[in-house]
């Protein structure tokens, strides 16, 4: 996720300090990984340093000082660009380790089965945790469950398709190994 284009997001309606920038993106995207404050005011430092925002003023209140910044034309176009991109689509890291799970574990004469179940029924579990979370959340809460639902289940399919192939797989994966111990 581009902390720094969601800042400049959250700048766009009006100028804005810091704190109020983190703890709004934790509000809205912080279920997984809030973000701590020195990565706000070091991405902060970046896009000003870029002319993307602007240091408009400090405003003074309880504890110390805080910068109030504002987007620049700049980053209203950068915002604007990363917007209409369109995200490329690519599996995550821990999709790809399962794919390697498999492979590997037939590769060396384990049996992938009982690994994918297991793997099954974390997903499972998951899942109920966020259907809870989706029935006790707010709107935003019930969009972000229902993304990374969608995502499990698309895993669950594989899993089962994968479950499914597991004796063909095995058999190609023992063919490309003899393959190589020929080769020798």
């Amino acid at each position: 996720m581009s902390v720094s284009r969601i800042l400049l997001g959250l700048l766009e309606p009006h100028s804005q300090h810091g704190y109020v920038l983190r703890r709004r993106y934790d509000e809205w995207f912080g279920n997984s990984r809030p973000l701590k404050s020195a990565q706000v005011y070091a991405t902060l430092g970046r896009l000003d340093r870029d002319g993307l925002i602007d240091l408009t003023g400090v405003a003074s209140g309880v504890g110390p000082d805080r910068r109030v910044y504002a987007i620049t034309e700049a980053g209203v176009g950068e915002l604007d660009r990363w917007l209409d991109e369109p995200e490329v689509p690519e599996v995550t890291s821990s999709r790809r380790v399962l794919f390697a799970k498999v492979l590997i574990a037939l590769s060396s004469g384990r049996p992938a089965e009982p690994m994918l179940d297991r793997q099954r029924h974390a997903h499972l579990d998951r899942m109920r945790e966020l259907r809870a979370q989706r029935q006790a959340g707010d709107l935003l809460t019930q969009l972000d469950a229902d993304f990374e639902m969608y995502h499990l289940d698309a895993d669950l399919k594989w899993i089962d398709g994968a479950a499914a192939r597991l004796a063909r797989l095995a058999a190609l994966v023992s063919r490309v190994d003899d393959a190589e111990k020929e080769s020798r």
